[in-house]
């Protein structure tokens, strides 16, 4: 069929997608200022693709459909690539992946009993560059550039441990190593504090301190920031490869660092599997990945399938659902926690961000609203990664149309109108000496908004676990007067809970007996929770869920934790003066020491700590949870393990001793048994339990 022919409007638009996308690459690529989000990137980008293969004669050579990144940065020398870096074609759900392999499939003329082989990989959210070896030494370091020229940043990637300056073994003459120089997630976290410190810029994610970092002209500079390389593929090499999994294994050989999560895939549908699990680990990784690289594994088909423009037909980039997006602020508003912390909040159109549509996003406090400043009406990137709650990364200020307005601060407690105090931390709520904002507090301990978030964390599922209490309903019995204090939950009877109200779409009915009486037996099942989980449940501030289990421990009785005076308390493992203050603070409140008092009175009997065991099954051993146990929860689980000396972990890695897999267990058994490391099933882990 014939391309149809262009209109005035349809080369407007194109005109207009190339200007747009051509300043987003040189914010990005030469600047290290991108101000839009990947997703709005590659919606662009799109959209100038789809109309280019419309309109074929409106393609042009200078088009950003034909050329791969940016211009190389002026100050570093240029090197031109043997083998042109090419960028890999996106595709963004099953369907697209489907019509990937199919496409091949046909190209090859594979029957359908005859699956394609592919490796894949995570896709490394970071900077790409090229690494020269002559006789086993590190000769040259370039960056990607445009695909076709380079930047010459030899000294700065020496400055990176994880790249060989002398390859181990026999090495080819020449090789050219191709990868990925990222920052891991701590290091990041770690460097724009440093940077906050220093009154310096910070970075916006790990990738752009990545990238940043290695394109310094002073390699000192680089030298003092934690950058990691990963080694992927082989671009020119004396040495011949059958396959992608060969290349792997021999760079591994030769002393590169790999992700250690590469896989082969027979078929499109182990690709999906694989990328599933990728996606569920997501988060659990040390470094940042935006998706998944799937490539043809062996090199003679590659050969055959060749390259289309800048991109090979051979591989494709799965990509993940977003987790940054750019959307508008509708207002600011103050929230106020259960320790009194006023938090503004930004209202924002709504907008899907890693598969979840999201709403309302933090500005932290008062401190990082005027850092980012951030008005109503602003074009922001709001960021959401896994469980977290969302977060405000900066503002578009380029689109700014001066209608914008300052959110003001208020001077009182949004909830209650009582004074409200700013104090600076010098400590965190971990008890780790850091540079802290200032956080305005409301001074009300009776602030019906304080009352609810502290309710919330009560009942949670970490603290005394009451199932089915959910913020609904938490809200009902402030607001209703049913519960001034944590004690009032447990002097409600199943009519009670049977009168509250529950909302269906634009319906209100009332709970009933049923779902009364199951609410009444959580509430009494909760009486006897571990002693670590009451102290969590208290809400005292400094005192999270893994701090709570050292209290339980040090103090096995309430009262003797009641009377700790601050100097006993600084002695207990990562305490320091100000969290001991905190805790001592709190136990001198009366009106504290009463709501204890209070649940000791109406039956709440926490459980001490049961010893932990120094031999047998799980003593000294890290073992990973993975699927559903039909007698445990994970808690449950967990408990047990520590109990008897063990320390669960959330990730396999080699340091793992035990994986215990219940159903539909998935991606860390199969690499535990990857990795050899033993893996047991719920009888199993029973039977270790009874060991």
């Amino acid at each position: 069929m014939a391309a149809k022919s262009s209109s005035p409007e349809v080369s407007r638009r194109v005109e207009e997608l190339r200007e747009e996308i051509r300043d987003h690459d040189h914010r990005y690529y030469v600047l290290d200022q991108p101000i839009i989000s990947d997703a709005a990137y590659d919606k662009l980008s799109r959209e100038l693709q789809e109309l280019e293969a419309a309109h074929p004669e409106l393609r042009t050579p200078d088009s950003p459909t034909q050329r791969v990144g940016g211009a190389p940065a002026p100050g570093f020398a240029k090197v031109v690539h043997r083998r042109p870096m090419l960028s890999l074609a996106n595709v963004f759900d099953e369907g697209e992946l489907e019509d990937f392999d199919a496409g091949l499939r046909r190209r090859l003329d594979l029957g359908e009993g005859q699956p394609i082989r592919y490796t894949c990989e995570p896709k490394f959210d970071g900077l790409a560059v090229e690494l020269i070896y002559e006789e086993g030494r590190f000769v040259q370091g370039s960056t990607r550039g445009d695909g076709e020229v380079g930047e010459d940043v030899t000294g700065n990637l020496r400055t990176i441990r994880s790249v060989p300056l002398r390859l181990h073994g026999t090495a080819p003459a020449r090789l050219e190593v191709r990868g990925e120089v990222v920052m891991f997630k701590r290091d990041f976290a770690a460097l724009n504090r440093r940077q906050e410190e220093a009154g310096e810029k910070v970075f916006a994610n790990p990738r752009n301190a990545a990238a940043g970092s290695l394109r310094q002209l002073d390699p000192k500079i680089t030298a003092s920031r934690p950058l990691t390389f990963f080694a992927y593929e082989v671009g020119e090499s004396t040495e011949a490869f059958a396959c992608h999994e060969e290349k792997l294994r021999r760079l591994a050989a030769l002393g590169f660092k790999e992700s250690g999560a590469w896989r082969i895939a027979s078929g499109v549908e182990e690709l999906k599997s694989y990328w599933k699990s990728i996606l569920e680990q997501r988060h659990e990784l040390p470094y940042e990945v935006d998706g998944v690289v799937v490539k043809v594994d062996d090199e003679d088909l590659r050969a055959r399938l060749g390259q289309v423009s800048k991109s090979p037909r051979w591989a494709v980039a799965y990509k993940f659902p977003p987790e940054e997006e750019t959307t508008r602020v509708e207002k600011i508003d103050v929230q106020v926690g259960r320790t009194g912390v006023l938090t503004p909040v930004a209202h924002l159109v709504p907008v899907r961000v890693g598969g979840v549509m999201v709403a309302r996003a933090t500005l932290h406090n008062e401190d990082e609203l005027r850092r980012k400043d951030v008005r109503v009406g602003d074009r922001v990137v709001v960021r959401r990664a896994g469980d977290v709650i969302p977060e405000v990364v900066k503002v578009v200020v380029e689109v700014r149309t001066g209608r914008e307005e300052p959110f003001e601060f208020p001077k009182t407690c949004p909830a209650c109108g009582a004074e409200v105090t700013r104090e600076v931390l010098e400590e965190d709520e971990s008890g780790k000496s850091v540079k802290l904002a200032a956080a305005w507090r409301c001074t009300n301990s009776a602030c019906p908004a304080q009352l609810k978030e502290r309710l919330r964390h009560f009942v949670s599922r970490r603290a005394m676990d009451i199932e089915g209490l959910g913020n609904e309903l938490v809200e009902q019995l402030v607001e209703k007067g049913h519960v001034r204090d944590f004690a009032d939950i447990y002097r409600l009877g199943a009519e009670d809970w049977s009168n509250l109200d529950r909302v269906v779409g634009e319906e209100t009915y009332k709970i009933g007996p049923k779902v009364g009486q199951k609410l009444a037996d959580g509430v009494e099942r909760s009486k006897h929770v571990p002693l670590r989980r009451f102290y969590n449940a208290l809400g005292i501030r400094g005192v999270n869920e893994a701090f709570a289990a050292v209290l339980a421990k040090r103090y096995p009785a309430v009262d003797a934790l009641v009377r700790a005076d601050k100097a006993e308390l600084e002695l207990l493992p990562g305490v320091g003066p100000t969290r001991a203050s905190w805790i001592r603070q709190f136990f001198d409140r009366e009106e504290n020491r009463e709501v204890i008092r209070h649940l000791l009175e109406v039956g709440v009997e926490p459980q001490p700590e049961a010893a932990v065991q120094t031999g047998g099954a799980f003593a000294g051993k890290t073992v990973v949870l993975t699927g559903t146990l039909a007698a445990f929860s994970r808690d449950q689980a967990k408990a047990e393990i520590e109990r008897r000396g063990g320390k669960v972990s959330g990730s396999v890695s080699k340091k793992t001793d035990l994986v215990v897999a219940g159903a539909d267990a998935g991606s860390k058994r199969k690499k535990a048994q990857e990795l050899g490391v033993a893996v047991v099933d719920e009888a199993g882990f029973v039977e270790m339990l009874g060991g």
